[in-house]
Order: structure tokens, then C-alpha cells, then sequence
């Protein structure tokens, strides 16, 4: 293995072991092209990232090998890193790391971290989400081409709720839309808003979208995820490069490059090209928060309307007017007289 290389990151040394170290098979890329990627991205990224709690998923050998997520900091950890206190569904706490900087997240590179997923909070402010993540989830047999069409289908409904949505890639199948929030609502609301806007958008485009938690009744359509909006729950992030042999990154798009982008081809290879050609397609989005009033009024008109809460994770513990957690393949069924 190549010697240690000792990087100066805004005045704060950050090691780097193993630089040579194959992370992305594809083309070759190591843990030293790693972090000068996240080096040359850093402004945008710490824009997206900037203060906010990261999941680390780790895979220490490179994409494809052994992984696993971590929220905790390792006791090792040097004084200067900045962590805050995040929960579990069940009350469980840790020490996470925070994107307080640059040398943040290239400390977290140095440990073999290739994915950074991020909660919707500040970690000054753990009690007001600030983003609305609708992720478009492709089902079986749903190419990439109807996520792109759901995407667009999910712009113009929130245009008509004068919601401004910007798009992303995942750095995988499918596309995350974020709405930058104003600091009034928790996680609960936030995630009432988004089930009221997956109902909507089903009943909108029934053959194309589905709000429905149960892969047994999606068909081949979009799934618009609403509980990675729950309480404690992290979406990877924009300008994070993915665990993948062809480092993809989660890329943040201009509306008008969706039609012609192609996922697979955003990597750490050439997204700091496009970076540096077209600029930041979500420089705007920070200076202009959003009133989530117009999905929650859709909340509570479905409430009123007689629908129940949609499912939660099975991790979570019961919450009022939500039905019972079984498939409906596995439903009881009513006893024939």
C-alpha cells in the first residue's frame, strides 16, 4: 500500500491512509481521487450537507465489498470532529457525525465511507425539518424513463400548490425530489404532507404513480416513498457519490437537462466538469423556502374524508389512525356464515 498523504483542509490536517486504495472498480478510481471529487464539488455539497447529522455507509475495501452503516463515532475519532445526538424509531441515541466542514467529510472518506446519507435537520435544530425528500421509486419492471415522467407529473401538481421542487438523481435507479422548507414544521407533519402528496398524485395518474405501501399492490409503477419523510430517516445525498463499481453520484439537476440525462453517466469522473461548466442547478433553492400549508391542507382533507393514516415502517412503533401492519395477502378474511 502507498504511504499516508497528510492533507490541509481549511487549516484542519486530515490523513489519508492507503490513498492508492481501488474504491471504484470500473475505472480504477482510488480513495485519494475520492477525495479530490469531493474536494472540487465541496462548495455545493456543504450548501446540501453543511451542519446536518450524516450516516456513513462504510465499505472499507471499495464499492462491492464488505459494508456496513454507522451512525456512531468511533471513540478514536480526533477532538476537533463535531458530532450531534441522532435517535432510532425506539429511542436508541448516538454520537453522529456532522457535516460541519470539508475535513468532516474527508475524515469519513479516510474510514472507507462511499455514501453519506443525511437527515432533513440541522444538527443546531434538531426539532424543525427543513426538507421535504419525495423519492420516486422505481418498481420492478418501471424504467427509468417513467421516473422521469413521474418526476415532471409531481413538478407541475406542486407548481399548482405554488410548491417549488428541484430533482436530483439517486445515483441509482431512481430520482429524489427536494423541497426546501421554511423552519416551522417537525417530521410528523412532514411526513403527513408527503402521504397526502403521494394519495394525490396516484389518484392523478393511477397507471403511472402509487402511494401503495405494499410492493404485493404497486404494479409497475412509480412508488412515491413518503416514509423516507418519517422521523429518524435519512436520504443519500446530493453531490455523494454511491457504493457502486462506477461511482455515480446523486446528482442535482436543472429541470430542463432531465430529458437528456443519462444516470449512470453522472460520476465522480465527470460531474465536477458539469459542475464547473453549467454551475450549481440548485443555487436558488436555499433562498427560497417553502410553506408546506398546501400539502398539509390536503392532509387534512383526506382525514376528514375517512382515509386513515398511511402504513409506517415496521420498525416504528404504532401511531394513532394507522391501519394494521399485514398485507393484504395476509389479511384475515372475514369467517363465511
Amino acid at each position: 500500500m502507498s504511504d499516508p498523504v497528510l492533507l490541509d483542509v481549511d487549516g484542519t490536517e486530515v490523513p489519508i491512509s492507503s490513498p492508492d486504495k481501488v474504491f471504484f472498480g470500473e475505472r480504477g478510481e482510488t480513495k485519494l481521487d475520492l477525495v479530490h471529487y469531493y474536494r472540487a464539488v465541496s462548495g455545493p455539497l456543504l450548501t446540501t450537507l453543511g451542519g446536518r447529522p450524516l450516516l456513513m455507509e462504510r465499505h472499507p475495501s471499495g464499492a462491492g465489498g464488505k459494508s456496513w452503516f454507522q451512525k456512531r463515532v468511533p471513540t478514536s475519532a480526533p477532538p476537533w470532529l463535531r458530532t450531534t445526538v441522532v435517535s432510532t424509531p425506539n429511542g436508541t441515541t448516538a454520537d453522529a457525525l456532522v457535516a460541519a466542514d470539508l475535513a468532516h467529510v474527508l475524515w469519513a472518506v479516510n474510514l472507507g465511507c462511499l455514501g453519506f446519507h443525511v437527515w432533513p435537520f440541522h444538527a443546531g435544530s434538531p426539532e424543525v425539518v427543513d426538507e421535504l425528500r419525495v423519492d420516486l421509486d422505481p418498481s420492478p419492471g418501471v424504467s427509468f424513463d417513467g421516473v422521469r415522467d413521474a418526476a415532471f407529473a409531481a413538478r407541475e401538481f406542486l407548481d399548482e400548490l405554488g410548491m417549488r421542487a428541484h430533482v436530483k438523481t439517486t445515483g441509482s435507479r431512481g430520482l429524489h425530489l427536494y423541497i426546501r422548507l421554511q423552519p416551522h414544521w417537525d417530521s410528523y407533519q412532514v411526513r403527513a404532507a408527503a402521504v397526502a402528496l403521494a394519495r394525490a398524485l396516484q389518484r392523478r395518474h393511477p397507471t403511472l404513480i402509487t402511494a401503495e405501501w405494499w410492493k404485493e399492490e404497486r404494479g409497475s409503477r412509480v412508488f412515491v416513498d413518503y416514509n423516507q419523510n418519517a422521523p429518524h430517516r435519512t436520504v443519500f445525498g446530493a453531490w455523494c457519490v454511491r457504493p457502486r463499481p462506477g461511482g455515480q453520484v446523486s446528482t442535482p439537476l436543472a429541470w430542463e437537462d432531465l430529458p437528456g440525462v443519462v444516470p449512470d453517466e453522472l460520476t465522480l469522473a465527470t460531474v465536477p466538469a458539469r459542475l464547473a461548466q453549467q454551475g450549481d442547478p440548485w443555487a436558488g433553492m436555499w433562498s427560497d423556502p417553502q410553506s408546506l400549508e398546501p400539502l398539509l391542507e390536503l392532509s387534512r382533507r383526506d382525514l376528514a374524508d375517512g382515509l386513515m393514516d398511511a402504513p409506517w415502517p415496521p420498525v416504528y412503533p404504532k401511531q394513532p389512525n394507522e391501519p394494521p401492519r399485514v398485507s393484504p395477502s395476509r389479511a384475515r378474511k372475514p369467517t363465511e356464515s
